[in-house]
């Protein structure tokens, strides 16, 4: 039995880490890339794959990161996933700084699909609106980030852009196994994990089903 516990936490903590909250824009630009040259019946260059999620990582993981890991080394912050809601706002105003230069990329530089930065906007959101929440109630970020993760691919499909199911159907595991880890790990409830979910998904998604009814 012990063992069984080892091996659950250990994989709990692995998936909070692959899945931590800021990676996950990453992910999904990674997933818009290749859905990209699907479309296109071949490879992006290089350069374009770099641009893309290099300046996506860069902007919503490397420029948050580097201030949370600074304000964890002066004593600021208790711990990567800053579990303390009191000790988040400084570090959710710098991420928002990153995501709203994210947007800013996507429209105006790259000039991505108008439903792939109904997305980033939506991914934004709702990163406020956890930042506004957590100030009374602990609401997953992990889970908000996924679920805005599985409105992005959902919205791509929505458009007449994707194949099977298949992809959906995965992400929607991993979701679920995620909920299950951090209500595993004891940092949140269920009702905060599917709320999380909840909110993320309808931020990214909804924009995208009210575009397909207009046009």
């Amino acid at each position: 039995m012990k063992i069984l516990n080892t091996i659950l936490r250990l994989a709990a903590q692995t998936l909070s880490y692959v899945f931590y909250p800021l990676f996950v824009p990453s992910y999904g630009m990674v997933l818009f890339c290749l859905s990209l040259s699907t479309v296109e019946g071949g490879s992006l260059p290089l350069a374009s794959w770099l641009v893309c999620v290099g300046t996506t990582f860069v902007l919503t993981a490397l420029i948050p990161l580097t201030a949370i890991m600074i304000r964890l080394r002066r004593g600021k912050i208790t711990d990567l996933y800053i579990t303390n809601p009191e000790q988040r706002t400084v570090p959710y105003l710098y991420a928002t700084l990153g995501f709203s230069f994210w947007v800013y990329f996507m429209v105006a530089v790259l000039h991505a699909p108008v439903y792939i930065n109904l997305v980033v906007l939506g991914a934004t959101m709702a990163l406020l609106g956890v930042m506004l929440i957590n100030r009374w109630w602990k609401i997953s970020a992990h889970l908000t980030a996924m679920g805005g993760l599985v409105g992005g691919v959902m919205s791509h499909y929505l458009m007449g852009n994707g194949g099977g199911i298949g992809l959906p159907v995965v992400l929607m595991v991993l979701a679920l196994l995620l909920m299950y880890a951090r209500i595993y790990l004891n940092a949140h409830t269920p009702l905060q994990v599917i709320a999380g979910f909840l909110l993320g998904l309808v931020l990214t998604l909804v924009p995208n089903c009210l575009l397909s009814y207009v046009v």
